[in-house]
């Protein structure tokens, strides 16, 4: 009897300490190895990718030849998009719908930093691409890699893209993912947006995610 109580005692033990080591062990994972993990109950919008694998850092420059980081913009919430600017539809539709978030956000759209990565260095030379970001903010950040530097962030952001042939040889267009990636302040992954979604939803995560710093 006593060691059937002795045994029933350990097993109880063990399976209490197997509970403490999964508890632990989720958390680590919420928190993704980036310090404290973000606040739960968000209902966003856009596709929650919270301690994504991907997508983590880049290090281009932005047309005056200034070496840019996502380190830099802590703080801020930063929205990353991929696209080229004579994209006919989904890179202008996008950059007008992130002026209309910062309109919406009032004094928090300060707060708000996009991003813009060309996937056409070739012909998105530094002076066409800050007259592009520039007709959208002063505060749009355009960022232009040579080939070599635009193929591995693709890479690391999951990124496709494709020339395809026009009547010319300069008059190709070029086929790329349409979504953006949002960072919280801390410079977490967070959200992949759709495109399409509109102003008004993206509005309300980027206000759920300048709330978190609260």
């Amino acid at each position: 009897m006593t060691t059937c109580l002795a045994i029933r005692r350990g097993l109880v033990l063990s399976l209490a300490a197997s509970a403490l080591a999964l508890t632990l062990a989720l958390a680590g994972c919420e928190r993704g190895g980036n310090g404290a993990a973000p606040k739960p109950g968000a209902a966003f919008k856009s596709i929650d990718i919270t301690g994504a694998d991907y997508a983590q850092a880049l290090e281009l420059p932005d047309p005056d030849g200034k070496r840019r980081t996502l380190a830099e913009f802590k703080g801020r919430v930063v929205v990353l998009f991929f696209g080229f600017t004579q994209c006919p539809d989904v890179c202008p539709t996008t950059m007008a719908e992130l002026a209309t978030v910062k309109q919406q956000l009032g004094a928090d759209g300060a707060r708000v930093v996009p991003v813009f990565v060309t996937v056409d260095p070739e012909r998105d030379t530094p002076a066409v691409l800050k007259a592009y970001v520039g007709n959208f903010g002063a505060d749009f950040v355009a960022l232009r890699g040579t080939p070599d530097e635009t193929k591995a962030v693709a890479k690391a952001f999951k990124v496709f893209y494709a020339k395809v042939p026009g009547k010319t040889e300069s008059s190709y267009t070029i086929d790329h993912t349409a979504r953006s990636y949002v960072y919280d302040t801390r410079g977490r992954l967070r959200l992949a947006t759709r495109h399409g979604m509109g102003a008004d939803a993206l509005a309300s995560d980027l206000k759920q995610l300048l709330a978190e710093e609260a």
